[in-house]
């Protein structure tokens, strides 16, 4: 299947925000002309997702069809996403009927369209209406009997509990979305994650430089903050391991061993500023074991 750039970077991200959480099936075949549900989520029991917001709600609440577009849908597009809906309903009304189980009408799958943007005339032409009293603006409901919604995703209010629908946006409000992701702790694990993921699929499109579309082009300048931090912060870890390497080299080579107590002083130095740590490496070769543990101790 040929992937445009925006929903193979859209399926990745999911898949990467949501496996914890259960099981995700990436371009799932369902059956009726072979059709392909772009990210198909089934929870675990007992799951939860406090740190993903918006869409770990919406995950959590059944099995759900994820659809991210990265231009507004068409209708045809969308009537095609409810096609995939009512296949995957039927299946497990089936699947019921053969294990002679029932299935209750709130445990049916549900469709989330992910549009970066949803024009008036669209949203007149589906009747689609929010629920404000509970759900944020940008979340456009369907009739209750369809079991769908569409996310305007430019519409969603900016802030920590939508930030990973933002981040599947357009121009300035995927911008916005990764200079927020950026803000977030440095040992937040779905940062890294999502920053690896997102340096992984730049290099993979920049090395096509001469074949990108302005779709890519785009999503490259939107993604390109997150790279930088992501290459700077690797280029600053690649240097403080080669100078680990280098102090643990020379204690080993002076004493034999690199034990508890001297590979604490291997993390004091570490911390040092460039000079004292330079003139500190300079010492190592006359330095007694007593007097570096000293010297060390006096940093604490």
């Amino acid at each position: 299947m040929i992937q445009q750039p925006h929903d193979k970077f859209a399926k990745q991200l999911l898949e990467e925000l949501l496996a914890p959480l259960g099981e995700v099936k990436i371009n799932k075949e369902v059956t009726d002309a072979a059709r392909f549900v772009d990210v198909l989520f089934s929870p675990s029991p007992q799951s939860q997702a406090p740190n993903l917001g918006l869409l770990g709600r919406i995950a959590l609440l059944n099995t759900t069809l994820l659809e991210p577009f990265s231009n507004q849908p068409s209708r045809t597009e969308v009537r095609n996403c409810f096609l995939k809906l009512f296949t995957v309903i039927a299946d497990s009304q089936r699947k019921a009927k053969r294990e002679q189980t029932s299935i209750l009408e709130e445990s049916l799958a549900r469709l989330w369209i992910i549009s970066p943007s949803a024009s008036k005339a669209l949203l007149a032409d589906l009747e689609v209406k929010l629920d404000l009293e509970n759900w944020p603006n940008g979340v456009y409901f369907f009739q209750k009997c369809f079991r769908a919604a569409l996310i305007a995703v430019d519409q969603l209010p900016v802030t920590q509990e939508t930030l990973w629908l933002r981040i599947l946006g357009r121009g300035e409000t995927q911008r916005q979305a990764v200079a927020q992701l950026l803000t977030l702790p440095e040992g937040n694990q779905l940062r890294q994650n999502t920053l690896k993921l997102i340096t992984n699929w730049r290099i993979v499109v920049v090395q096509q430089q001469e074949n990108l579309t302005e779709d890519e082009q785009e999503l490259i300048m939107n993604l390109s903050q997150a790279y930088q931090q992501w290459e700077e912060t690797t280029i600053q870890q690649g240097i403080q391991q080669e100078r680990r390497q280098v102090v643990e080299n020379l204690l080993r080579f002076r004493f034999g061993s690199v034990d508890e107590e001297l590979t604490g002083v291997v993390d004091s130095l570490l911390q040092l500023p460039p000079d004292d740590f330079a003139r500190v490496l300079l010492e190592l070769p006359t330095l007694s074991r007593e007097d570096l543990l000293a010297r060390f101790n006096s940093h604490q």
